[in-house]
């Protein structure tokens, strides 16, 4: 008996110590359960989630621009890309030489792709391949087990309908680089592109927009089994410019095969209403990649396409500077429009002479007939009696050698010499350069962009500031009204002289630019020429029978013409510069006309936005002038 409870009680004890053990593992098993479903079940309800659901962000649709009636001069199209996303696949390289295999992958993508992975976080995507035609894609998704970590996506990519013909002005966008990244993450999303030149980038945060994000539902190996969700980002503003497509094609078709440029502007507001420069790009090879072969076409061309003649290439003004010189000579009083300048072909002072473009000279002239026959020496003289600082003071104020508040990053400014500057070189200033400069040569350097303004400025009275930006997001930015610029500040009678000179340019017998005149009744512009040398031509060269026109064509002197109209009520305002065109009149001037004749007729200024009709414009013939045509 006693044996027997022995063995009972020892049954007992084990038997205690394994219900203890088994309600010690239950409750260790139930605690673990307790933590897994209860106290991080949420969190492991999303790594679940994350398992069968795969969030990216996308890159929101880029602004459009717009030109002044509402058509697009840059926009978006749908682009089918390849995206790489590296932590969802565990061999990178395995997955880009089986990509490679089915779809080709140059070099260069391949180490694009290499550059991206070493400077981004393992769960951006990267584009691997832009632009996928449908078999393309057919044959990704078909191998989508070879590919672990590829997807196809559709995104958005630039698009420039006008091509060349706005190239200058719109500019272009570009994949974003390092720094750009490091600045802002979403400028690592598939399809960002930033705008490198034009109002592209002088716009560009209006134009980028907020990144929006995709919930798509994925199998094991990460192929796509449906959209969940898709909250797309938001569109940046439409920017609507001042420029008329319809005016800036014809400007260009008129330039023909010259090395030129042309700005017309509102002379009332400032708006640019077409620059065009020729030759010009096609801006949308920027956003696929340029070829090597093909830059080294753009820069080895002498006739540099890929500048911006109109607002960065840099001009002597030649005789189109004269109005200034006459306007500082007015305000300073060293003239008065009726004194009179003998001109007998040439100016001596001290030891040198001074040849006007007439070797037989001109005879007296006043302030009207020296702008008319564009006399050199009259011009001499009055910029000899001004001085360089007052010239310049005055050029300054008609927006020449000066910043101007255009939308155009890397507009120059151009320049203007004084005695100041000169002095900082170490140098005295000499008279004889000042008399140089009252005929636009010398050290001066001006844009076609402040050359129109300053005609703006001549034919309105008013400080107008060239833009191209008329609103954003249907919002009228400031500057469209006339009245949002102040007067210019010099003497009304100042100004009647000058533009009396302007119109006897034109429509005066005898007038230096008669082949700018307007085959339009009633309307009338005013205008004047210009040539500029661009290499010296010395007194043994002039006595042998100097001709430019047997000189290669790049020491050919440059061909300017300005103007305005129609006269008696301003409203366009232009200037335009031929290279090596040789004479203003005969070069520049036949172009400005045909380029006038159609602003006027157009008349961009005064249609509505959506208005496509091509209008005719009746203004009434001043008084008095009837006479002189």
């Amino acid at each position: 008996m006693k044996r027997e409870n022995k063995r009972t009680g020892v049954f007992t004890r084990r038997a205690l110590l394994v219900g203890g053990a088994q309600i010690a593992a239950l409750g260790a098993l139930g605690a673990k359960l307790y933590q897994v479903q209860v106290v991080e079940g949420a969190r492991y309800s999303t790594l679940a989630e994350t398992n069968r659901i795969s969030a990216r962000l996308i890159a929101p649709p880029r602004g459009r621009l717009l030109d002044r009636f509402g058509n697009v001069v840059a926009g978006n199209k749908l682009n089918w890309r390849a995206l790489l996303i590296a932590e969802q696949t565990g061999d990178v390289d395995a997955t880009l030489d089986n990509f490679a295999q089915i779809v080709e992958l140059a070099d260069h993508d391949r180490a694009r792709i290499e550059r991206e992975l070493r400077r981004h976080r393992r769960f951006i995507p990267l584009t691997v391949r832009e632009f996928l035609s449908w078999n393309d894609m057919a044959a990704i998704e078909t191998n989508a087990p070879d590919l672990p970590g590829i997807v196809v996506d559709v995104g958005t990519t630039r698009i420039y309908p006008l091509g060349p013909s706005l190239a200058h002005i719109v500019g272009y966008v570009a994949p974003p680089n390092e720094a750009d990244v490091a600045e802002d993450t979403m400028f690592a999303l598939p399809g960002m592109r930033i705008g490198r030149a034009g109002v592209e980038k002088f716009h560009d945060v209006n134009l980028r927009g907020h990144a929006g994000a995709v919930q798509l539902e994925v199998n094991a190996v990460g192929r796509v089994i449906r959209e969940l969700d898709r909250q797309e980002g938001t569109q940046g503003h439409d920017i609507q410019l001042t420029i008329d497509t319809g005016l800036q094609k014809a400007v260009l078709d008129r330039l023909g095969d010259e090395s030129a440029s042309a700005v017309v502007m509102d002379a009332r507001n400032g708006e640019v209403l077409a620059m065009s420069t020729n030759p010009s790009f096609d801006p949308s090879l920027f956003n696929s990649g340029v070829s090597q072969a093909q830059w080294l076409e753009w820069t080895k061309n002498k006739k540099a396409p890929l500048i911006n003649k109109a607002a960065s290439g840099l001009y002597a003004p030649g005789s189109t500077f004269k109005m200034v010189v006459a306007m500082a000579g007015l305000e300073a009083r060293a003239i008065s429009p009726y004194d009179s300048v003998q001109c007998p072909g040439y100016l001596d002072f001290g030891d040198r002479r001074f040849h006007c473009w007439s070797k037989y000279g001109h005879g007296s002239m006043n302030l009207r007939d020296g702008l008319k026959n564009s006399c050199d020496v009259y011009f001499f003289e009055v910029a000899r009696r001004t001085g360089i600082d007052r010239i310049a003071a005055m050029a300054n104020r008609f927006g020449l050698a000066t910043k101007l508040d255009i939308e155009l990053p890397g507009t120059r400014t151009g320049f203007m010499p004084t005695r100041e500057w000169r002095m900082k070189q170490g140098k005295a200033w000499n008279i004889g350069d000042t008399i140089v400069s009252g005929i636009g040569q010398g050290y001066m350097q001006l844009t076609p962009l402040s050359l129109a303004t300053m005609v703006s400025r001549i034919a309105t009275g008013r400080a107008v500031q060239p833009h191209l930006t008329r609103s954003v997001s249907g919002v009228l930015q400031k500057g469209a009204k006339a009245e949002d610029w102040p007067l210019i500040g010099v003497a009304d009678k100042s100004l009647h002289a000058i533009r009396e000179g302007m119109w006897a340019v034109v429509n005066e017998a005898g007038g230096s630019g008669p082949l700018a005149r307007l085959d339009m009744p009633g309307i009338q512009l005013a205008g004047k020429t210009g040539s500029a040398q661009v290499r010296n031509v010395s007194r043994e060269q002039r006595e042998n029978g100097y001709k430019s026109d047997n000189l290669a064509w790049e020491l050919r002197p440059n061909a300017l013409f300005v103007a305005y109209a129609p006269y008696d009520n301003p409203r366009y305002a232009m200037a335009l510069v031929v290279e090596h065109g040789n004479a203003g009149a005969a070069a520049a001037a036949p172009l400005a006309r045909d380029i006038m004749t159609d602003v006027l007729n157009r008349d961009p200024a005064g249609r509505r936005e959506g208005s496509q009709q091509v209008a005719s414009v009746t203004v009434p013939m001043p008084p008095g002038l009837g006479k002189n045509q």
